[in-house]
């Protein structure tokens, strides 16, 4: 575990919690360039550090401002009990300690993404994680439940938006009464298909005011799934379980600017925005 250091309010730190296992991917790459990005549109000065959570049981202190855990490989089941995720939910018990402290003013965000989101849903209770019954893998369209136009990190998106889904296992089942006890909010579900006797995934969840998380991976850029759905096995995948059109239209779908450039360009930054409007530093704090 990495020890607190003393905060420098001259700057943004961020967190990312890489759940990857040293797993190629391109995911980490994507965050790192839309914290790139979004430190030179905003002229702020944005730190971050990277924390091996499943192969070195690294996590970050409480000295950071945001936290962004990552994707990752696997199933979010049959890792419970093991070492490493005690270490993870120790973080976020620790988080979700200081941020219910009155006294800490500058609370601490947390954006979960894909296979972090299975863990915190499985952490927070709010629905069943189980395994799908086939691979969801590529371009797809999210719903928008009703008022989650007004959720922060789906500012100025269309309903449906298109993210990129990659996964073995969902989010079904939702507790609606522990949900609602809690102060959270469902905010996204899969396509509805009432021709198909599935229920739907639920795709994104605000857990509290200060934690969210999505099933599908909002940093995904269009280059990166490019090389990734070209792949010969990925290829196949999508081929086999959509057939080769849909392989075909989520090709297009990756250069079109309303789809995945669009999301892209959108919910990571607009989480990262509320989350800097949100943490009271005064003054030109920001600028570099």
């Amino acid at each position: 575990m990495f020890a607190a250091m003393a905060s420098d309010p001259g700057k943004i730190r961020v967190a990312i919690l890489d759940l990857y296992e040293g797993v190629e991917n391109q995911g980490m790459r994507c965050i790192r360039e839309i914290l790139n990005q979004y430190a030179d549109a905003h002229h702020i000065h944005l730190e971050w550090d990277e924390f091996d959570v499943r192969v070195k049981k690294q996590v970050p202190g409480t000295d950071y401002d945001i936290y962004i855990s990552s994707g990752g490989p696997g199933s979010p089941l049959e890792s419970e009990g093991s070492e490493w995720e005690q270490v993870y939910f120790s973080w976020l018990n620790r988080l979700e300690a200081y941020n219910r402290d009155a006294a800490n003013a500058r609370k601490k965000f947390v954006l979960f993404i894909c296979h972090s989101y299975q863990l915190a849903c499985r952490h927070y209770k709010v629905g069943t994680v189980a395994k799908r019954k086939s691979t969801a893998f590529g371009v797809f369209p999210v719903h928008m439940l009703p008022g989650s136009q007004a959720e922060p990190i789906f500012q100025d998106l269309k309903d449906p938006f298109y993210a990129v889904d990659s996964r073995d296992y969902q989010v079904i089942q939702p507790d609606h009464v522990l949900i609602k006890k809690m102060g959270a909010k469902i905010l996204a579900i899969e396509k509805e298909r009432p021709h198909v006797p599935f229920e739907r995934a639920m795709m994104a969840i605000r857990f509290n005011d200060y934690m969210v998380g999505t099933q599908f991976h909002p940093e995904a850029d269009a280059t990166g799934m490019s090389m990734y759905l070209q792949r010969e096995d990925k290829k196949q995948t999508v081929i086999n379980s959509y057939g080769f059109e849909k392989w075909e239209s989520m090709i297009g779908h990756l250069n079109d600017p309303d789809k995945i450039l669009w999301t892209y360009s959108h919910v990571l930054p607009n989480f990262l925005a509320e989350a800097i409007k949100n943490l009271q530093v005064k003054g030109p704090a920001f600028a570099r």
